[in-house]
């Protein structure tokens, strides 16, 4: 079969570069988080996808090796809860051969037992999310009562088995958990940790969000300063989402995702695959593209490729700015969107 020559690093319309994959891995979850998976949709018999609908670890590893031919450098494995996918040390094992940064994010639930299993097979680098350190708050929060403790035994963990940089992420909601930046911010300043507070996003069609839940990232950023001594820094990358600053007397930085009141679409180079082989070139998309038929057992890894270059290279989208300009004045969320706990954060 003949190859397809590609040039590296397909741009889309907006001349934005495809840097980065979202692979999700699994489209369950062990949490109900009111802004994901809501226990009142999400229920014991909500239709999640069957295992048979899942991409295998081939079709995984396909996909990434894929992308990487393309220029991602790279990857982080998404959910759902993607260590309640089992196995998923194999999956990371052969990852870790691409020579590409393997990232994942996790509800830190498994991950103190699993945490030096993971590093050893080869991951770099965790995600945990956590949105309050107060353990009634968090139990109310993750909607299943889990408790704090055991995620921030899982933290540990990570950082004793060099998981690092570790990123922690805060989802901030008005009204019910502003009480918990101060607190974390003290837990976690001394810590080699990114502590990130993101603004709660219109994303899913699941929750009922509102502008008025939203807390914006300056009002946080005030309310640190007046508590410790923060020194800005520039971007990690120009494409990166979040402008940290560093604790003066500590380890820790802290980050500000502000995708709600400071939109960063024009740099945004992530392409997210969910775990049934639908490629989503936005975070708010409505709408995928199948790569399923690219990942038969007949076909190489530059058709699939190909097919990758060819859907970033019809790329347009900019929902946050568009949402941003069209509707100033409005407090709902206007149309659906994919689902988070299906492509990940």
């Amino acid at each position: 079969m003949n190859t397809i020559a590609l040039p590296p690093r397909p741009l889309d319309t907006r001349g934005r570069a495809l840097k980065d994959l979202r692979l999700s891995v699994i489209d369950q979850c062990n949490f109900r988080c009111s802004y994901c998976m809501p226990k009142d949709v999400f229920t014991n018999d909500y239709p999640f996808l069957s295992s048979d609908a899942w991409l295998s670890f081939d079709q995984l590893f396909a996909l990434s090796r894929a992308f990487a031919q393309l220029g991602v450098e790279k990857i982080r494995l998404t959910g759902g809860e993607p260590l309640l996918r089992k196995g998923i040390e194999t999956l990371i094992q052969r990852l870790a051969t691409l020579d590409i940064d393997i990232a994942l994010t996790t509800n830190g639930s498994l991950l103190a037992a699993k945490a030096h299993r993971l590093r050893h097979a080869g991951l770099r680098r965790v995600t945990v999310s956590l949105d309050a350190i107060d353990d009634d708050l968090f139990g109310r929060m993750n909607g299943v009562g889990f408790p704090v403790a055991r995620v921030l035994e899982g933290i540990d963990a990570a950082i004793d088995a060099g998981l690092l940089p570790l990123k922690i992420n805060v989802v901030m909601e008005k009204g019910v958990n502003e009480s918990q930046i101060l607190p974390l911010a003290r837990h976690f300043h001394r810590r080699p940790v990114d502590l990130r507070f993101i603004e709660y996003m219109d994303v899913g069609g699941a929750h009922a969000w509102t502008s008025d839940k939203v807390v914006p990232s300056d009002q946080i950023l005030a309310l640190l300063k007046r508590h410790f001594a923060l020194e800005p820094e520039t971007r990690d990358e120009p494409e990166s989402t979040s402008v940290n600053h560093r604790f003066a007397n500590g380890l820790a930085r802290v980050g500000f995702v502000s995708s709600m009141s400071k939109p960063f679409c024009s740099s945004c180079s992530r392409a997210r695959v969910s775990v049934d082989g639908q490629l989503y070139s936005c975070l708010f998309a409505t709408q995928s593209f199948d790569l399923k038929p690219w990942l038969g057992p007949s076909l190489s890894l530059d058709e699939l490729a190909n097919a990758i270059r060819t859907r970033w290279m019809q790329r347009d989208d900019r929902y946050s700015e568009l949402r941003n300009a069209m509707h100033a004045h409005a407090s709902r969320k206007r149309y659906p969107t994919v689902r988070m706990s299906l492509v990940g954060g």
